[in-house]
């Protein structure tokens, strides 16, 4: 069903990592050398690459997503006294070709054929997300694939949303963002955005001073949500 807090939208913009990427993917594909831990150390994984990045932006000491995905992953691997070198560089690698969620292409291409811009906005490196978007095939459908690193901070200063309005070049209003992350959600709906947040674990919201304007399951629902 169509929201009116949606209508005059001619941007969607998109978080990549658990949005459009499935983040837990990496360990997945490593799962018979993870043993029975496989699970937890993603988790802690994800978990940790979060807070570093929250943290040294706070810090002030930037670092970027690829080096902050390690230290997560260094901090994980010996959480769980896993020091088998060749499993972690393999792990790294895995997480550069993360497989995109299964809707992901139908989407992008139905709101393409709609005349709406795409992008992604994201903590990535651009490196990272250039490595990704061609692994998953998408390339074709984004008009812009926008990193962090152009401001040197994380989500969610407004720094980042911001690079959104400049590139694309149109109001805050206009531009429908999604995220799977609840907090990324919370800040984007904050700076000004339209948020869609992808509540794909059935996770609690936030308690911050904003609000997504919807939340669906998957992305597929966004295709209603905007009609």
């Amino acid at each position: 069903m169509s929201n009116p807090e949606f209508s005059g939208i001619t941007a969607c913009v998109f978080d990549a990592y658990g949005t459009l990427f499935d983040v837990h993917s990496a360990v997945a594909r490593h799962s018979d050398a993870m043993g029975n831990v496989g699970d937890r150390v993603s988790q802690m994984w994800r978990t940790k690459q979060l807070e570093y990045t929250w943290l040294r932006s706070l810090m002030g000491r930037h670092a970027d997503f690829w080096q902050v995905t390690g230290d997560a992953l260094d901090y994980a691997l010996n959480a769980f006294d896993i020091g088998d070198k060749t499993l972690r560089d393999s792990l790294m690698d895995a997480y550069l070709t993360l497989s995109p969620y299964p809707e992901v292409r139908d989407v992008l291409s139905q709101l393409k054929q709609r005349g709406v811009q795409l992008a992604i906005l994201s903590n990535g490196a651009p490196n990272m997300l250039g490595v990704a978007v061609a692994s998953a095939e998408i390339a074709d459908l984004l008009d812009e694939v926008l990193s962090v690193e152009d401001v040197g901070i994380y989500k969610p200063d407004p720094r980042v949303y911001q690079l959104a309005v400049d590139r694309l070049q149109i109001t805050p209003e206009q531009i429908s963002f999604q995220s799977s992350n609840a907090w990324d959600a919370v800040g984007a709906a904050a700076f000004g955005f339209k948020v869609a947040w992808v509540n794909r674990f059935a996770q609690h919201r936030e308690r911050l001073p904003a609000q997504p304007q919807a939340e669906i399951r998957t992305l597929a629902e966004l295709l209603d949500l905007l009609d």
